[in-house]
């Protein structure tokens, strides 16, 4: 059969039959979201989702979390461990069939787990089939197994290798960097974050975390124990700690007697934000649900029914909206559903319709309690809602006026915005400049035909500290919005950004590289966090990195970003090389500018990315809110492990 037949011939031989884990490591991003940064940590959370399973089966309450020195990942509990014995369907024991088989494991058995965490449910067995090297220990019955894998593949039949008195699971893996080919490091932060989410989200368990990576000057690992015996009480108390509270307790509740368990707390605050977050067996549903819309009606309805017999929105003359009733509010909602529906581009939007009804009845009865025993609280809460509703029409007229001044609205641009020339705007990009210095030399420097510059005069508007329609009086942030091309609110959502009109596909913030510039970065970062989540989560949000020196003898020249490539460079010279530190980006001539911080062919860019919402705003709330002793303690401690995500 000559080429050209073989090439069009679609027939039984052209279907490829790829067996389970070989279909895992052709198409890993089916099943575990991407194969960056976000992808691997995923790797962690399905092994110890197996953990927090047992654990909220009540077999469970330790789990030890431990990055090793050659960059493998073991994760131990304290459960029952996986059965060993023989699988009469596949005639091998129960581990290698839960380990080497997709959509094995006791999750599946009613009986075995009522709910089962896990952000797609694919199991260990795809940690497996994308690790070069995993080893499973199982400690069960007074004896220790044994089962080492390459790539999803078992070397060996489970074999018994000791007797002991403890039980549980250990599995130990490490990424496979032909998947993984970004990057195989494990984030600190990243998983601290989760592991802390987790403690939170279910009370009473242990969870340590280890890094056998770094070693302080007393010879002991970085590690972390997270233990919570209140646990969503404690959650909003950790977010909202560096908050003004204006009620005297946390409200909270857990009803774990339905079909369906919910657990809510909340507090109201002095901040003008609105901060939810949800969870369906301890997954943190991003875009919200049925469990959201349940919370948010029994929120509104009670609170609205209290402020209607109270008196106090009589001289009132509009009427009250649901955002007014959330100003200020930090809030979790956790439910457990024993089959999870999810919708959404990201799959983590609830749309079990059955559990609107038994969040919103729980939310209801337990706020109708705490205003009921609480009148001075409840006092305290309707005023607060009655100078959100006030806000937010002062508010509304000036988005308007920012909405008449946007392009599409057919206004102007920015007197101080220097525009590309390319019309697509997934290929332009707009640098959002500190000071007109810098700024002119941007202008000067960048290539006009898909790169655009906005100057920024000094120090923006700290948008943690003020109110809504402070924010969008504000010249600068206004510019940002006009330039941007979007806008914010719509008839069906007061709060939701018209990301279809952005003008630009990248919008890069570049400040200089030295303390004030960190802080109009991050006051930046603030703005966009609190008005254009959407810009962040959808990969727009970068940040430059202009170099700290230029290295220079006779003819050569390089560039440095930190204090060890300078002197690596230094050293290169011969020694004695001119070492020049930039304190600002005026410093630099437009070309200098050109060729280290704006050349695709040569720059670095850190996008931004939001890996946990809770914890994000957690850290600007703190960073920029009005508490100091927590920011100090902070920069002390994160001094050394300062890190942007790439």
């Amino acid at each position: 059969m000559s080429e050209e037949i073989k090439k069009n011939n679609y027939s039984a031989d052209s279907i490829q039959a790829l067996e389970g884990m070989e279909h895992v490591r052709m198409r890993p991003s089916m099943y575990i979201g991407d194969v960056g940064v976000r992808g691997l940590h995923h790797l962690v959370y399905e092994v110890v989702d197996n953990s927090i399973d047992e654990a909220m089966g009540g077999h469970c309450d330790t789990i030890g979390v431990t990055i090793n020195e050659d960059g493998s990942v073991t994760v131990e509990d304290n459960g029952r461990g996986i059965p060993v014995d023989l699988h009469k369907k596949e005639g091998v024991s129960a581990l290698e069939v839960v380990m080497t088989k997709i959509g094995a494991g006791g999750k599946f058995d009613k009986d075995s787990y009522k709910v089962s965490g896990g952000l797609h449910g694919v199991g260990v067995s795809v940690v497996n089939a994308l690790s070069v090297h995993m080893k499973s220990t199982v400690f069960r019955e007074g004896k220790i197994y044994e089962q080492e894998y390459e790539r999803g593949k078992a070397l060996y039949p489970v074999k018994q290798i000791g007797e002991t008195e403890k039980r549980g699971t250990r599995q130990t893996f490490f990424p496979d960097d032909t998947i993984f080919q970004q990057t195989t490091e494990f984030s600190y932060d990243t998983l601290s974050a989760r592991m802390r989410e987790l403690s939170f989200l279910n009370k009473g368990i242990t969870i340590t975390f280890t890094d056998k990576r770094e070693v302080d000057d007393k010879g002991e690992f970085r590690s972390e124990v997270f233990h919570s015996d209140e646990g969503l009480k404690e959650y909003i108390r950790y977010l909202d700690g560096n908050r003004e509270p204006i009620v005297s307790h946390v409200i909270s509740m857990d009803n774990d007697k339905g079909e369906i368990p919910v657990e809510v707390a909340l507090i109201y605050n002095t901040s003008y934000t609105e901060n939810i977050f949800s969870y369906v067996n301890n997954i943190n549903t991003h875009e919200g649900g049925t469990h959201l819309q349940g919370f948010r009606s029994g929120l509104t309805r009670t609170l609205k029914k209290y402020a209607d017999a109270s008196g106090l929105l009589d001289k009132l003359k509009f009427e009250i909206a649901g955002d007014d009733f959330r100003e200020g509010l930090t809030a979790i909602i956790s439910v457990k559903v024993s089959e999870p529906q999810f919708e959404g581009q990201t799959k983590t939007k609830l749309g079990n319709r059955e559990v609107v009804s038994p969040v919103s009845q729980a939310v209801g009865e337990m706020l109708e309690n705490y205003l009921e025993e609480n009148p001075n609280d409840a006092k305290l809460i309707i005023q607060k809602v009655i100078l959100a509703a006030q806000a937010r029409h002062a508010a509304k007229k000036a988005r308007e006026m920012v909405q008449r001044k946007t392009v599409m609205g057919g206004g102007g641009l920015p007197g101080k915005l220097s525009d590309c020339s390319e019309q697509d705007p997934a290929r332009c990009e707009v640098y959002l400049v500190e000071g007109d210095s810098a700024g002119g030399t941007a202008k000067q420097g960048r290539d006009r035909n898909f790169q655009a510059i906005l100057p920024l005069r000094g120090k923006i508007l700290n948008v943690e500290k003020a109110m809504h329609h402070k924010v969008f009086e504000n010249e600068e942030i206004r510019n940002i919005f006009t330039a941007l091309g979007v806008t914010v609110g719509t008839a069906e959502d007061s709060k939701a950004l018209n990301l279809e009109k952005l003008r630009y596909h990248k919008v890069i913030i570049m400040c200089d590289a030295d303390v004030d510039g960190s802080h109009i970065s991050t006051l930046i970062l603030t703005f966009f966090f609190r008005f254009m989540k959407e810009l962040i989560e959808e990969g727009h949000v970068y940040i430059a990195a202009p170099p700290l020196y230029l290295v220079k003898k006779g003819n050569k020249k390089e560039y440095a970003w930190n204090d060890v490539q300078r002197d690596q460079a230094n050293e290169r010279m011969g020694g004695s090389a001119n070492i020049q530190r930039y304190k600002g980006l005026g410093e630099m001539n437009a070309e200098q500018l050109w060729e280290t911080t704006m050349d695709p062919n040569f720059r670095t860019l850190r996008q931004v990315n939001i890996e946990s919402l809770a914890e994000a705003d957690q850290v600007f709330s703190m960073l920029m809110g009005d508490e100091v002793p927590p920011r100090r303690e902070f920069i002390e401690k994160n001094a050394v492990y300062a890190n942007i995500d790439a």
